[in-house]
């Protein structure tokens, strides 16, 4: 039945609705991806300023406990020590522990990494007195350039830091076993035991001293450490390891 120029008429303007909202769809998608995309770096921008406050806090909290030590330290002396109000450190952490274990985990990994270097199996090969060059030095090093460390190790009760703290304890005193193993293979484990856990003492006792002077000073208490350490072992050791 031919179709009548009111049919035609309402057909194309029915085409014609659908293309306009095709189109229009069209651009709407278009818009969107562009605002998509145009809006995508926000995100990025505000994840990196909310890294960098927290860098801020941090540090600013390791500058306070070193001073005060954990008890007494405040959130709000932290706010003041990085230039913050109390309001804006609350919107990254909750409380002090809640610093302390961010910054302790942190140093804790570093220190972990630090060991790693110190203890390399090249620097195991050298003869005593080198070998105690190249593996104080790094670890003294490390708690000079980052005194919140000890601060926090062993001030802060924090159960979480604690536990982080003895399991960094028992691998150090499992490197120094290992190291003594190979200068002085007929050594009984037992007594190898004693003898890693009285280095680590030692050291432990030494590192508070070194701590507390800079310097001349610092560098004759290192030395004197290191004095110690090579006359406590020297008449142990029966061999120089051959990796």
């Amino acid at each position: 039945m031919p179709r009548t120029p009111a049919a035609e008429s309402a057909e194309k303007g029915t085409k014609s609705s659908a293309e306009i909202a095709a189109a229009t769809a069209d651009t709407a998608t278009v818009t969107t991806a562009a605002t998509a995309t145009t809006a995508a770096p926000a995100p990025r921008r505000r994840q990196a300023r909310g890294e960098r406050r927290i860098s801020q806090l941090l540090s600013a909290a390791a500058g306070v406990f070193c001073r005060t030590g954990y008890a007494a330290a405040s959130t709000n002396a932290i706010a003041r020590e990085a230039g913050v109000s109390p309001g804006t450190l609350y919107q990254y952490f909750p409380n002090k522990e809640a610093i302390a274990m961010e910054l302790g985990g942190q140093l804790l990994q570093r220190a972990n990494e630090m060991h790693g270097q110190a203890f390399r199996p090249e620097n195991l090969k050298r003869p005593l007195p080198e070998l105690l060059d190249a593996v104080l030095d790094p670890v003294i090093a490390f708690n000079c350039e980052n005194p919140a460390f000890w601060a926090l190790m062993h001030g802060t009760g924090v159960p979480g830091i604690a536990q982080e703290h003895e399991e960094l304890h028992a691998g150090l005193l499992t490197r120094i076993d290992a190291v003594l193993r190979d200068f002085c293979p007929q050594a009984a484990p037992h007594e190898l035991a004693h003898t890693s856990n009285m280095i680590l003492g030692i050291f432990k006792a030494s590192l508070d001293l070194i701590l507390a002077h800079e310097g001349d000073e610092r560098a004759a208490y290192i030395a004197e450490l290191k004095t110690v350490l090579l006359r406590y072992l020297e008449p142990m050791i029966t061999t120089t390891p051959a990796h």
